[in-house]
This record gives C-alpha cells, structure tokens and sequence, in this order.
C-alpha cells in the first residue's frame, strides 16, 4: 500500500478565506437582494467551503461540520418558512453550543480546546488550557446573548453587518487578547 505525501499546512490567509468567505457571500448577496437570498448564497458558500476545506487542507474541522449543519438546518427552515428567525437565531445555536459544550468538558475535568489547538500552541501549560477553555467557553456564551440581543433589537440590516464583522473582529481581537495569559501559562511561539 503506498504512502500519501504530506500536505502542506494551509496558510492562515487560505484557513480565513475558507471560514471567512461564506459570511462575505452572506453579506453581499443581503445587500444585492434580501436576507433570504442571502441565506442561500450563504448555503451554497458553505458546501463549497467544505469541499475546499477537505481538497485544501485534507481535513474539515468539526467545528466547521457543526457550523454547516446549523446552516443547512436554520437556512432550510428560514427559506421554507420565510421567516427570518431562524436563520437570526443560528449563531446563537452556534456559539452558546460551542461555549456550553466548553463549559461541560471543564466542568467535567476534560479538555477539548487542548484536543483541537494542542499542535497550535505548543508548550502550554494544563493550567493554561484549562484557564484558556473556561475564557473562551464565556467569550462564547457572551457573543450568543449579544447575537439574541441583536436580532430581536435592531433592523435586519444592522444584524447583518454585525454577524459580517462584528462577530469576526471581537473573536479576532478575543484571540490577541489571550496572548500574555499563554506566554504566562509557558506558550512558546517561534
């Protein structure tokens, strides 16, 4: 049997455009027609996501398989039904599963944050881990409440604009944030 090469790690440009281009097809298709037109688009950009996460990297994320079922079920009830709700209330189901799930595992002596950064971040202390799953774990739950704030707030446009760039520029600036916490907890970053 032979032996397949080894994949190139993807960049951290190509890893974004995978994750970050469905929500750019979201938002461009809402400002070209209607939230329902962008929940297909989004839909479709989704699938080919997927596939290009598998032909790319070899691999697709199970957070990414999670995120594309919320898609597939909220966006198919929300075109169905023509009710905006729920395809609203998907990064709710999103990021309040993903902050419970991390509030679970800590609560139960488990980490799966180190199971699916551990190569990331190399050096990390158990503290750190534990200390990192717990911080993201509210940081999540915190961007559910304000997403349910928000839809049931604010006009469908302003909601838009924040799931487009508010979610990614608070997870991005939440990620640098943790920095000095892992260089204390024995990050070693090359």
């Amino acid at each position: 049997m032979r032996e397949e090469p080894a994949r190139p790690e993807p960049s951290a440009g190509l890893r974004l455009a995978i994750e970050a281009g469905p929500l750019l097809v979201f938002l461009l298709a809402y400002m070209v027609r209607d939230l329902f037109a962008a929940t297909a688009a989004f839909m479709g950009a989704f699938a080919l996501a997927l596939v290009a996460s598998r032909a790319l990297m070899g691999r697709v994320p199970a957070a990414m398989w999670f995120s594309a079922a919320l898609v597939t079920v909220m966006g198919l009830l929300t075109l169905a039904l023509r009710d905006e709700t729920f395809i609203k209330m998907k990064p709710t189901v999103l990021f309040g599963s993903l902050g419970g799930l991390l509030a679970v595992a800590g609560l139960l002596g488990r980490n799966i944050l180190q199971r699916w950064l551990g190569p990331a971040l190399p050096g990390l202390a158990p503290a750190g881990w534990a200390g990192l799953q717990w911080r993201w774990s509210l940081f999540l739950l915190a961007l559910a409440l304000t997403n349910e704030v928000l839809w049931r707030s604010f006009p469908t446009t302003v909601w838009v604009h924040f799931k487009t760039w508010g979610d990614t520029a608070l997870t991005l600036l939440f990620a640098a944030a943790q920095l000095p916490f892992l260089r204390r907890h024995g990050l070693k970053l090359e």
